[in-house]
C-alpha cells in the first residue's frame, strides 16, 4: 500500500457509511467488492443479511424492515470505528434517508431490474454523491475513491 492509500484509509477511519444503491443487477456487489479493500471497510450485502436472518419478505413493510436492519448493522460497525460499505437496492427516498449514508453511490446502469415489483417501487434518487452510468467497476472504483478523498479533504 502506497503512502497516499494509507493516509486515505486512516482518514476514512472517521467512521464513514457508504451506500451503493440501485436496481437488482446494476452492479452494486461487483463495485462493493472492489471498494471494500480500498477503505478497509465492513461489507454489508443485503442478500447475505437477508439470508442470515432468513427474511425474504419483499413487501413494503419487509423492505423497510430490511433497510432498518442494514442501518443497525452499519451502526454496529461504525461503533467499532469501522468504515461500512452497504450494497442494497434501498428503493425509495425514505429508505435512503433512513439509512443516512455519508456517501451515496447510485448504480444507474440499467433501466429495469429482474423483479417487476422492485421496478415499480424503485424511486430514482434525487440526492446522491456519485452516479455510475455504465458497467466498468474497475474504472468507477478508482474514480469513486478519488471523489471521496477529495470530499474528505475539503
Amino acid at each position: 500500500m502506497i503512502l497516499k492509500e494509507k493516509v486515505l484509509a486512516n482518514t476514512l477511519m472517521i467512521k464513514k457509511k457508504i451506500l451503493i444503491m440501485g436496481l437488482p443487477g446494476s452492479g452494486k456487489t461487483t463495485l462493493a467488492k472492489l471498494l471494500i479493500p480500498m477503505f478497509n471497510a465492513v461489507w454489508l450485502n443485503a442478500d447475505k443479511v437477508r439470508e442470515e436472518v432468513n427474511d425474504w419478505d419483499f413487501s413494503p413493510t419487509g423492505r423497510t424492515r430490511q433497510a432498518d436492519r442494514m442501518k443497525n448493522y452499519a451502526q454496529k460497525a461504525l461503533d467499532k470505528n469501522r468504515n461500512v460499505i452497504a450494497d442494497f437496492i434501498c428503493p425509495t427516498e425514505q429508505t435512503r434517508s433512513d439509512f443516512n449514508a455519508d456517501y451515496i453511490i447510485w448504480m444507474d446502469t440499467i433501466t429495469k431490474g429482474r423483479f417487476e415489483d422492485t421496478n415499480k417501487m424503485f424511486e430514482q434518487p434525487t440526492n446522491y454523491d456519485f452516479k455510475v452510468t455504465h458497467k466498468d467497476a474497475q474504472m468507477w472504483a478508482y474514480l469513486i475513491k478519488q471523489d471521496i478523498q477529495e470530499k474528505l479533504n475539503d
